[in-house]
């Protein structure tokens, strides 16, 4: 497992629970995140610098609740898995993180959310362009920094996580056309989350291996754990996106049911061809954003057509088959860490 207190930390042989491992991650990545951030325009720097945490919307200093970083440290961890160093593979792991704050950026202004991780959303403080730009230049910076790295694997790495992009860019699409629709099928919903969630998590993995010099099979052995860590966490998402506590998400209860948003135990429940997921349609029918009585009904309803315990069972089934792509990793102390990270994450509960 990581160690800890040191200026360059790397694996030990100890156990540690799965959040000191993303605080151990968190405390590896984010030097060289802020630095790759401090390249930026001031006018960039301010929005990013914001929407990270790292400061108010002044530019001063602020304790702002940071995301999980669960992507890099699956880069990290992935990288150990193959033998390699979590040190060297930093850059890998940095652009990952900055692909990911580019789609948030993005997906608050396209979706319309106000807040996130507690605070008032880039777009809200600062502007639809400026927020939009501001997740241009990460995307752009995420290239840079690999380019820039000095791995021998960079030119690889950059072409897999373009690839990347490019399926969570079709994910977002299609996430947007389910909107203007009034019936999506299961499997196009599956479909959407596998790019526009997995596709990067999957890739995490993957770069994380290829930066620790695993071969071809190894790295897609990681890359196929991170695809189904990764629909799992966009299962456990999509129920904290209707049930989740307010004061976990950082958003209002139900919200993903006030914009209508078609996530997966919604689909579900609408393709049940029960009497809830008849009624839940006829009120996704609507044109205003569902309120009050609304919200807690239609919430009600996609319990009573299965669409929740769906969910549940799926994320579940979803682990086991990423952990068992780690059965042939060999490398104890990150495989063992990888384990507990993908249980942390897929919890219900945060």
């Amino acid at each position: 497992m990581p160690a800890r207190n040191t200026a360059a930390p790397e694996l030990s042989d100890a156990r540690e629970p799965a959040r000191e491992t993303l605080a151990w991650s968190r405390a590896l990545v984010d030097p060289a995140l802020r630095a790759a951030v401090d390249t930026l325009p001031a006018s960039m720097r301010r929005v990013a610098g914001y929407h990270l945490g790292w400061w108010d919307e002044h530019g001063g200093p602020t304790s702002a609740p940071p995301g999980k970083a669960l992507r890099p440290a699956l880069v990290l961890l992935s990288a150990a898995a193959a033998g390699g160093s979590p040190r060297e593979s930093v850059p890998a792991a940095v652009a990952v993180e900055l692909v990911h704050n580019f789609s948030l950026l993005h997906d608050d202004v396209m979706d319309g959310d106000e807040t996130r991780r507690h605070r008032p959303t880039a777009w809200r403080l600062f502007g639809i362009g400026a927020a939009i730009l501001a997740g241009d230049a990460l995307l752009t910076l995420a290239l840079d920094v690999l380019a820039t790295s000095g791995h021998p694997a960079s030119g690889r790495g950059m072409r897999m996580l373009a690839a990347a992009v490019q399926d969570l860019v079709e994910g977002q699409s299609a996430d947007m056309s389910f909107e203007r629709r009034n019936t999506v099928e299961l499997v196009e919903c599956e479909g959407m989350a596998a790019n526009k969630t997995a596709a990067l998590i999957g890739c995490a993995c993957a770069l994380g291996a290829l930066f620790g010099g695993a071969d071809a099979a190894r790295v897609q052995r990681l890359r196929t754990f991170g695809e189904h860590l990764g629909l799992a966490f966009q299962h456990v998402d999509d129920l904290l996106g209707i049930w989740g506590d307010p004061s976990v998400t950082g958003k209002p209860v139900f919200s993903d049911l006030r914009s209508r948003k078609k996530s997966l135990p919604v689909v579900s429940a609408l393709a049940s061809d029960t009497a809830a997921g008849r009624e839940l349609a006829a009120l996704y029918r609507g044109a205003a954003p569902l309120a009050g009585d609304d919200l807690v009904r239609a919430a009600a309803l996609v319990e009573a057509a299965g669409g929740r315990a769906w969910s549940k069972a799926t994320a579940d089934d979803l682990l086991v088959r990423a952990l068992h792509q780690l059965d042939t990793v060999d490398h104890g102390p990150a495989a063992a860490e990888l384990v507990a990270l993908a249980r942390l994450v897929t919890r219900r509960d945060h």
